[in-house]
């Protein structure tokens, strides 16, 4: 509830008034807000208060305007911490929603001159293609596409490939994941990018390449991911680099 003799500003109990209804489902993404009027009638406010506190969560990207319409609930954008080497899985976890995947295909292709120099095998080696669409309580957030290579996973299958290829790796042949190296850009949804994500074509996406390295140096995947650009966001903490004298 507001507190007027409170130190915290009345417009910011507001938005935490909002955010707990957001986060407890009270109100849910698309779900149109009570109006200006209401949250001062209701709290014996100002609307200039209300109008405050409703522009900052806009601002958040808790909420949206539409024109003649109203104010409304937003789809909640997923932050992950580009710290770490962890899985969609861990991450959604961790943040309290129900991963889930979907496989599209797992086939095998030819290495390309790019893919072959990533996996440091010949160009034309077989390795395996999974293409998967990584969903957080059965929303569509990330569509992946799963380069491995056959010489180091050669029996593996679509029922593994839905789980967890690095525990596959590491029960049958001792293999342990090292580290990863990444590249982070901004793309556009191509046609069967936005059909996985359930985007319109051309809607600004985030594009992932991580390149998984083992133990032995050798290199087990390249991964390359796109994510809706609006439900995910990326977070890295930086220190300041103190200079030689």
């Amino acid at each position: 509830m507001i507190q007027k003799n409170s130190q915290s500003p009345i417009y910011h109990q507001l938005e935490e008034e909002i955010k707990g209804a957001i986060q407890c489902l009270e109100l849910v993404p698309g779900e149109m807000i009570p109006s200006e009027k209401e949250y001062t009638e209701k709290y014996g406010i100002s609307r200039m208060t209300v109008r405050q506190a409703i522009s900052n969560l806009v601002n958040g990207g808790y909420l949206y305007r539409q024109r003649g319409k109203g104010t409304f609930v937003a789809q909640q954008i997923l932050e992950q911490p580009l710290q770490g080497l962890t899985n969609f899985s861990e991450d959604m976890i961790s943040r309290g929603h129900k991963p889930s995947t979907r496989v599209i295909s797992f086939t095998e292709v030819n290495a390309d001159h790019e893919l072959a120099a990533k996996l440091e095998v010949e160009e034309g080696t077989p390795i395996f293609e999974l293409e998967r669409v990584r969903l957080a309580d059965q929303l569509p957030m990330a569509f992946e596409r799963l380069y491995i290579s056959k010489d180091i996973a050669p029996d593996l299958t679509e029922e593994m490939a839905v789980s967890s290829i690095h525990d596959y790796v590491k029960k049958t042949f001792g293999l342990q994941i090292q580290h990863g190296r990444q590249i982070i850009e901004a793309s556009i949804a191509q046609k069967k990018e936005a059909e996985m994500l359930e985007v319109i074509e051309g809607s600004p996406i985030l594009l992932i390449e991580r390149r998984i390295i083992l133990n032995t140096n050798r290199p087990l995947g390249v991964v390359r991911t796109v994510y809706r650009a609006d439900r995910y966001k990326f977070r890295i903490n930086l220190e300041r680099i103190s200079p030689v004298i």
